[in-house]
């Protein structure tokens, strides 16, 4: 079985990517005319084989019929703008996803949130900063962490998830579980994102309960447990077998349009593994969702920068986050969101002049 996948790669920005689109010899990324490209990669995968070639737009007509089928098919999912299906969330531009752990061993801030009054002023912070999606969780899955019990786990979040739509109308609510009972219990006060890093597959009953929502949800990846993850991951191809996933359970398990694709950064990926993802994850733009990454502080920014790490990683997080987004990446998962939102918006101005 001989399979195709199309990548947009080689982009142009700024004033190069609009007179490139209106000369007609360029295409819009996600709808967007401050990035265009011109160039696809397209990648084959034949059982344990692996094969790509990077190729001009106008050579799509010599490929054989049932590829220029499926490339033709691609573009069309590469090129269209994002439905925007969260309220106060443009995917046109890039949205910055505020982290608040309420959890006592979270890798990098267990308990530093924990108290009612402290957990408020730091959503309000992180709002002010540029956040305008709070991501909420009350479980840490670091790698070795064990399971908590939901309602260990809905006592931690309970006091935040009941005020925050009172407080705070205007921002976006995702609730990070694995949990159903926390899932629809959040969905009760507001909630307006599900944010599952085992992609619906802990908790069976998941996908059954959301039925009745029309909520949308992160399609996150994970290999394994957050307690075995690290244990010596190993793929076929990382790259093509998360697309896989992704497309096989967009197909199968979902009853609505309102995903977004989260490869799962961190979450049973070695450096090799993470490098991959990070640098061709414009493949993903070909399923035609929004995406979301959580580069924040991870592991493989201290493997990269050895004597050089700090313990923020603040350095590291941002230049992964201007990588991806000038891959056209939407949504950033962070922990230092005046950080980034300065680096954005500095980045941004420089690519669109």
């Amino acid at each position: 079985m001989i399979k195709y996948y199309t990548r947009a790669c080689n982009f142009k920005y700024g004033s190069i990517a609009r007179r490139l689109i209106k000369n007609k010899v360029a295409l819009p990324l996600c709808g967007n005319i401050n990035i265009s490209f011109e160039e696809i990669e397209i990648i084959t995968r034949t059982n344990r084989k692996f094969s790509s070639k990077i190729i001009d737009l106008k050579k799509i007509k010599t490929l054989s019929r049932f590829q220029k089928n499926k490339i033709r098919k691609d573009l069309k999912l590469i090129t269209k703008k994002r439905k925007n299906f969260l309220k106060h969330v443009d995917f046109f531009v890039p949205s910055i996803m505020g982290i608040l752990n309420l959890t006592p061993d979270s890798f990098s801030d267990g308990g530093k949130y924990n108290k009612k009054n402290k957990s408020l002023k730091h959503i309000e912070k992180m709002i002010n900063s540029g956040a305008n999606i709070i991501d909420i969780g009350g479980e840490s899955t670091r790698p070795g962490s064990k399971s908590v019990n939901p309602e260990i786990e809905w006592k931690r979040v309970k006091f935040v998830i009941e005020r925050f739509k009172k407080r705070y109308k205007k921002t976006c609510l995702s609730i990070d579980t694995r949990k159903s009972d926390l899932m629809t219990e959040s969905i009760k006060y507001g909630a307006d994102l599900i944010n599952d890093v085992s992609g619906f597959n802990f908790d069976k009953t998941s996908l059954g309960k959301l039925k009745k929502y029309n909520v949308a949800k992160v399609l996150h990846h994970m290999q394994g447990e957050p307690n075995t993850m690290q244990k010596n991951p190993k793929y076929k191809n990382v790259l093509l077998d998360i697309y896989d996933f992704f497309e096989k359970n967009i197909n199968k398990k979902f009853n609505n349009d309102k995903i977004i694709l989260d490869p799962g950064i961190g979450f049973g990926k070695n450096l090799k593994h993470n490098l991959t993802l990070i640098s061709n994850i414009s493949l993903f733009h070909s399923l035609g969702f929004p995406i979301l990454v959580g580069t924040s502080r991870k592991r493989f920014i201290n493997e990269i920068s050895g004597k050089f790490d700090s313990k923020d990683r603040t350095g590291g997080t941002i230049a992964s986050v201007l990588f991806l987004l000038s891959q056209g990446v939407q949504i950033f998962r962070v922990h230092n969101v005046n950080e980034v939102k300065q680096g954005i918006l500095v980045y941004k101005r420089l690519l669109n002049s």
